[in-house]
């Protein structure tokens, strides 16, 4: 019976972190498919030349992409799994003794500097438009993810209106961004025929809280 030399714990190695991380790990995917470089330029007004160094913006928002990618359910949580994480410190650029960001900060960064900007819309949409270019992109289905949590409403106090169905709504806006990219590249636009005839339906909307649906 074999029982594992515990003194190992304390043995002095010479490697490096990329050695650490599986070439097959979805963290080197990400870093392959996506040039998180094209941020900085989006950032760049919403930074001072004066005070303390700030944190990379790219990392306050790969640390987001850890965080919804992998699950996890909080940024003080995310922070923890960074801090012990090869995997992520590499994703990150962070090396062993690296100190990780505090939780607050993105929240932070979020209030003071990104909130009421359209810094998220435009990430989204490059990383989108990368994802048409190459030719990964369908608009004929769209999926939708979601967590159902009650709502402090009455039920009984709502009004009755007309909209358009949702995920008909965020197609068409999906494909007029992308075909506005198209034409400012030369392209021939998706078709839009289906997109011309409005798809409504009848909602109640509660009047305690507007954003609430009812089951």
């Amino acid at each position: 019976m074999t029982k594992n030399n515990q003194t190992e714990r304390d043995q002095l190695e010479v490697i490096a972190l990329d050695q650490l991380v599986p070439q097959d790990h979805l963290v080197r995917k990400l870093e392959a498919a996506i040039d998180f470089s094209f941020i900085y330029p989006l950032v760049e007004n919403l930074y001072s030349t004066l005070g303390r160094p700030s944190v990379d913006p790219v990392v306050l928002i790969k640390m987001t992409f850890i965080q919804y990618v992998f699950g996890i359910r909080s940024m003080r949580q995310t922070i923890k799994e960074i801090e012990t994480n090869v995997a992520y410190r590499w994703f990150l650029g962070f090396g062993f003794y690296t100190e990780a960001p505090h939780f607050s900060t993105f929240g932070k960064n979020y209030e003071r500097r990104f909130k009421d900007t359209d810094v998220f819309e435009q990430i989204f949409y490059r990383i989108l438009k990368e994802i048409a270019d190459q030719g990964l992109l369908s608009a004929d289905h769209v999926f939708i993810d979601s967590t159902h949590v009650k709502a402090s409403a009455n039920k009984r106090k709502f009004e009755k209106k007309m909209v358009r169905k949702e995920t008909r709504a965020y197609e068409a806006k999906l494909l007029e961004e992308l075909n506005q990219d198209r034409i400012d590249n030369g392209k021939k636009p998706f078709p839009t025929e289906k997109f011309e005839k409005e798809d409504m339906k009848e909602i109640k909307q509660s009047t305690t809280d507007p954003e609430s649906a009812t089951t």
